[in-house]
This record gives C-alpha cells, sequence and structure tokens, in this order.
C-alpha cells in the first residue's frame, strides 16, 4: 500500500499541484515565475502580515479555482504575461477577487498610470494641489508614455483643476489602451477617465 503525503497548503489555501515548481539551473535553485506570481497572489490575499503592513489587500481573495497552482498555471500559460504584473482590478476597477474574469497582466506603467494615491493627495481631489508662489491650484498628470511630469496649468478653483487633470488623463489613458496587449485592458483604460 502506497500512502501519499498531503502538500503542504499555501497560506492554509492553495495547493502546490504541479509537478514542479522550483527548476535548478547549475546547481543553483530558482523558483519558476508561475508559482511566483501564484505564490505572490496568494501572500496578498491571505498574510496576516502582509496585511498589517499593506491594508490595500485586505478583503482581497482568489478565485476557488485557483486555489490550485495548476489551474492557475494552465490561464498565465495563455496570457501575454513576460515582463508584466498580475492585475486584479483593472478590468473591473474595485474588484476585490484574482480571477480569470477580473486578472490581466499589464505593464508597471499602466499600474502606476491607475494608481489612486490617495493616502498621500491631502485635501484636494485627485491631480491638484494649491500653488502658493502663483495662489491658484495646479493640475498636473504623469504621463505614462513619455514618463514626463505633464503640468496641464492653474485654475481659480479645484473642480476647475480636476476637469482639466481628468480631460488629460483620459486622454493619455486612451494611448496607453492603444499599446496594449489585452483587448479587455485597453477597453477598461478607454472609459476609467471619462
Amino acid at each position: 500500500m502506497v500512502i501519499k503525503m498531503a502538500k503542504k497548503l499555501v497560506y492554509g489555501i492553495g495547493v502546490n499541484d504541479a509537478e514542479r515548481a522550483h527548476r535548478g539551473i547549475r546547481g543553483e535553485f530558482i523558483r519558476c515565475a508561475f508559482y511566483d506570481r501564484w505564490y505572490h497572489m496568494m501572500m496578498r490575499c491571505y498574510s496576516d502580515k502582509l496585511h498589517r503592513d499593506s491594508p490595500t489587500y485586505t478583503g482581497c481573495s482568489v478565485a476557488e479555482e485557483w486555489h490550485s497552482f495548476r489551474n492557475f498555471k494552465a490561464w498565465m500559460e495563455t496570457q501575454d504575461w513576460q515582463g508584466k504584473e498580475l492585475d486584479k482590478d483593472i478590468i473591473n476597477r474595485g474588484n476585490k477577487v484574482y480571477s480569470v474574469e477580473n486578472c490581466a497582466f499589464v505593464d508597471a506603467s499602466v499600474n502606476l498610470f491607475t494608481l489612486d494615491c490617495r493616502k498621500r493627495r491631502g485635501e484636494w481631489p485627485i491631480g491638484v494641489n494649491f500653488n502658493k508662489f502663483r495662489g491658484k491650484f495646479e493640475a498636473r498628470c504623469s504621463n505614462p508614455i513619455s514618463g514626463k511630469r505633464v503640468n496641464i496649468g492653474y485654475f481659480d478653483c479645484p473642480n476647475e483643476a480636476h476637469l482639466a487633470w481628468k480631460k488629460c488623463k483620459h486622454e493619455l489613458a486612451c494611448q496607453l489602451a492603444d499599446l496594449q496587449s489585452d483587448s479587455r485592458v485597453a477597453g477598461a483604460l478607454r472609459v476609467r477617465y471619462l
């Protein structure tokens, strides 16, 4: 009689049911890229330590289908993933569940471009700060394609500055959408700042 030992669960929920999640190259032990993405997804959702340090991920979960590393890897192999980050809420804004329907791989520039930074923003609407020297509200935005900061202009009230930021952000999002290989990501970018 052969008794199979149960594999240790990853963060108490994930099952590493693939043949190999690590490979040796010239004697070095290296975690494979598929496992690395799956493991970090599990960590973001189920690590109490990470939730204490980065509460943004509190309340996030992984769809049951992806509790299996094998299933996640099979999906990832069909994606344009190399050099990209796994994103759970670009397609469905505010989504907290990692799943086939909600996830896509995106460039770091897309993630940075859509980042809210609510904690660092202060009292003014997003994209707006008060320029004391000019005595006006300034609208600025980062261009994800050129990597440069765009100075949109100066305004008498924060709402005008925010509307100008939103218009610029939409134009840049449409340009960024044209560069995407995943049509779901492109579509989400085109409507995100309307």
